[in-house]
């Protein structure tokens, strides 16, 4: 298994997890992550979630600063991604002391994480 890279993983993951501890922002976590690598304007998301923009400017800007998504101007748009390489590592930390420090024994729960400590 690959170790969470952050210096402070514990730190990390509790910003990560209280920017996901709300309706609306895990809502539209979830939203990107079902979006793919293309994600969705702040617009789009603020449409799709019934939320005014002004708030929806906020919720992004929380998921942003915890690390969880990446936003790119293009022209007078923001676009926002989930990053993946972000969920992965909150997912890891999570995982990885799952049955005893021993994740290869439980590859139901997250077939990824056990093959990677195989």
């Amino acid at each position: 298994m690959h170790p969470v890279t952050e210096p402070n993983p514990q730190g990390w993951t509790i910003d990560a997890l209280g920017a996901l501890a709300h309706d609306t922002r895990l809502s539209v976590f979830r939203m990107l992550v079902q979006a793919g690598p293309d994600g969705l304007t702040a617009g789009a998301i603020a449409d799709k979630a019934a939320v005014p923009n002004s708030t929806m400017s906020h919720h992004l800007a929380t998921l942003e600063r915890a690390g969880l998504v990446q936003s790119q101007r293009e022209s007078r748009l923001i676009h926002y991604r989930a990053d993946y390489a972000a969920m992965r590592r909150l997912l890891e930390f999570l995982m990885q002391d799952c049955c005893k420090g021993r994740p290869e024994m439980c590859p139901q729960l997250c077939p990824e994480i056990g093959e990677a400590a195989i």
